[in-house]
């Protein structure tokens, strides 16, 4: 068996998700078939976060394994040609950035120490970034959405803001986060977080929080209970999940060596 660790980059909104499913087109799907096109064996691809459909990823991590038929007696070709390699055979909209040789105990999920999320908010109208952002047109108070995200590190129970999952029916709802914030570059709001892992859609859903802080809906005393595990019977969080659009795997981060 040989392992490599894959790094790569893809434009979630033609697919539906990373993960391989029957009948419809994923990111995995598509490295998976590149590989096993140029290899000429049985690929297996895992990667460090399950992205949704439509979501993005600038520093996705995946590991690759490879099995050799019992027969074959070819060697595998260096990094730097597979990489070249995959890429040609890969569309436009997924792009392998760096191949290295792994051991073949690496897991690039079970592995990771932590991920980081960007959300991107405009608020204004854009035509060349439309699939990359949520525009959200109402005035937003920055200072409040920003006090609210620094609320996010620490320990907390995210019950409220996860989907439920049928694949992890057991998984904890306690989530550690080591770092959140907002940032401003002209038109567009950067929400950035950094945690031990993610339940599903828990990113989304606490952005589409935010922007009601944001727009004076929830206070930061309301956003402070839901954080605590407590219910507001006032909000239907499910209702305020995000759009993918504007959601990007950022960083996988990895024991050093």
């Amino acid at each position: 068996m040989k392992t490599w660790k894959l790094t790569l980059e893809y434009d979630g909104t033609k697919y539906s998700g990373w993960q391989e499913q029957n009948n419809a087109r994923t990111v995995a799907g598509q490295v998976r078939k590149a590989a096993e096109d140029f290899l000429g064996a049985e690929v297996e691809i895992q990667a460090a976060g399950r992205t949704d459909a439509g979501v993005h990823a600038r520093a996705q991590v995946a590991h690759m394994r490879v099995r050799p038929k019992p027969e074959s007696q070819r060697r595998f070709p260096p990094p730097d040609a597979i990489l070249r390699a995959l890429n040609e055979r890969l569309p436009a909209d997924v792009c392998i950035l760096d191949v290295s040789e792994a051991d073949n105990s690496f897991h690039a999920r079970h592995d990771a120490v932590t991920r980081t999320y960007v959300y991107q908010i405009s608020t204004r109208r854009t035509a060349f970034a439309k699939k990359h952002v949520w525009w959200v047109r109402e005035t937003l108070n920055i200072s409040a959405m920003s006090r609210a995200a620094r609320m996010l590190v620490g320990r907390h129970n995210f019950i409220h803001f996860r989907a439920e999952d049928a694949s992890r029916p057991d998984q904890s709802t306690i989530v550690v986060i080591d770092d959140a914030g907002i940032d401003v570059d002209g038109h567009l709001i950067f929400f950035r977080i950094t945690g031990s892992h993610f339940l599903w859609r828990m990113v989304r859903r606490i952005v589409g929080v935010l922007v009601k802080v944001g727009k004076g809906e929830v206070t930061l005393e309301e956003f402070g209970r839901l954080l605590e595990g407590k219910a507001s019977a006032s909000l239907d969080i499910a209702a305020l999940t995000a759009p993918a659009s504007g959601l990007f795997l950022d960083k996988v981060n990895y024991p050093k060596p």
